[in-house]
This record gives structure tokens, sequence and C-alpha cells, in this order.
């Protein structure tokens, strides 16, 4: 997968150029700035109302996740129950998941989880904040379903061929997150030590959790 302006590009063995673009995207912006601007002079909505919003909209965070990803990694009946119902666990460390069913897939030694949305950008929002802007990119969305092995590969995560590499289409119903393998020579950490390893990518399959993963998607969109 090659970069192009800070934008991810279709592969160039792809039969179909996936296209990445902004078209229009000036144009919406400025008739939501009008349209903010006409709502708090007609009285219908307050500054402080948009700003608090907003904050609400901010306040997830990957940290969120990464606690509970070590609490399970430190708690074996704690992990059993985010398997069964990650709503609920993560309603006992105070986090509620707002949009849908949260379902928790678990990496192992033979087992790799890869997260996408195929159709739009289904990601969960109220306890890892706004997705990457990688992970709403056209190309990602197509070629992860389709070549996960090499999009990951292409991007430093190299699955074993006898690993099972599986990808989960997040939903309007179910949004994924993946439970990691903890990296090794971590047993004697507590949880706190143990979240510093956890990453945002590592939570949806494309990193791997510990001090020498790599952050493939990490960085921000270069400008141009």
């Amino acid at each position: 997968m090659s970069e192009r302006k800070g934008r991810f590009v279709s592969h160039p063995d792809d039969a179909v150029a996936v296209v990445e673009g902004h078209a229009g995207a000036d144009y919406y912006a400025l008739m939501t700035e009008a349209t903010r601007q006409l709502a708090i002079e007609r009285g219908l909505l307050l500054q402080s109302d948009i700003d608090a919003v907003i904050a609400a909209l901010e306040a997830p965070r990957p940290e969120w996740g990464a606690m509970i990803v070590a609490r399970a990694w430190r708690d074996d009946a704690y992990r059993a129950r985010l398997l069964a119902d990650g709503s609920a666990a993560a309603a006992e460390l105070g986090f509620r998941i707002k949009e849908a069913q949260l379902v928790v897939v678990e990496n192992t030694p033979t087992l790799h989880n890869l997260i996408v949305c195929t159709l739009c950008s289904c990601y969960p929002r109220s306890l890892l904040g706004q997705p990457p802007w990688w992970y709403i990119s056209k190309s990602y969305r197509a070629r992860a379903v389709r070549e996960p092995r090499k999009v990951l590969a292409e991007l430093g995560l190299v699955i074993a061929a006898d690993v099972e590499l599986r990808v989960h289409d997040s939903n309007a119903d179910m949004r994924y997150l993946v439970l990691p393998m903890p990296p090794a020579g971590s047993e004697a950490l507590d949880e706190a030590e143990l979240a510093a390893f956890v990453t945002r990518d590592a939570m949806v399959g494309a990193a791997l959790a510990g001090s020498d993963a790599k952050m493939p998607f990490g960085r921000p969109v270069p400008p141009g």
C-alpha cells in the first residue's frame, strides 16, 4: 500500500483503482459553519451547547480501551466476561458503550484478528475516541477484506502463514475490539504498566502490543 499526499491509495496491482479524495469538502465545511452561525443567531443553539457536545465526543480515548485490555490480561474471570459480553464488561470499569454491542475478539498464537468497516467508519468511538484517518480510508476498507495479510505486511506487521487471520467487518449493530496477546516478559507488571503497552492500533489488529510493537497507522496525516 502506497501513500500519496498523506492519503492511502490503491495498490498498483488492483484492477480497479481506489481513489481517495475530498471533492466538495470546502463547500460542506462552509455550509456547516453557516448553519451553526444561523442557529446561534436565531437562539436555537448556544455556543456552549456545541462546545459540550464536542467535548463529549473528544473525551473517549485509546487509553480507556487499554485499561480494559490490561484488566483482561491480569484477571481471567474478567477476561471471560469481556469475551462473552464486551459492553457489560466495559461497564464494569465505568465505560458505557453507546453505539452498539461491543464484541471482543481475542488474538492467540494461532489466530490474529483484524477490524475494518467496509461500509463506512463504524468504530467504538465511545471507548476509543474518533477513528484514525487510515481506518476510514477507501483503500484500507477495500483491501483489508480482500488481502489482509498483504496490507498488514506492507505496513510492517507480518502474520505467519500458519496463523489464521480473521477479518471482522463492523456494522451498525456491532463494534469490535481486539484483545491482543500480552507482550513477552510482562508477567510481573501491574495493570497500569501493562496498559502503557496497548496501542490503539493493537486494539484493531493493525499492530502488536508491547514495547517493540510497530504502529504503522499511528502517524498523523502529513500535510499536502
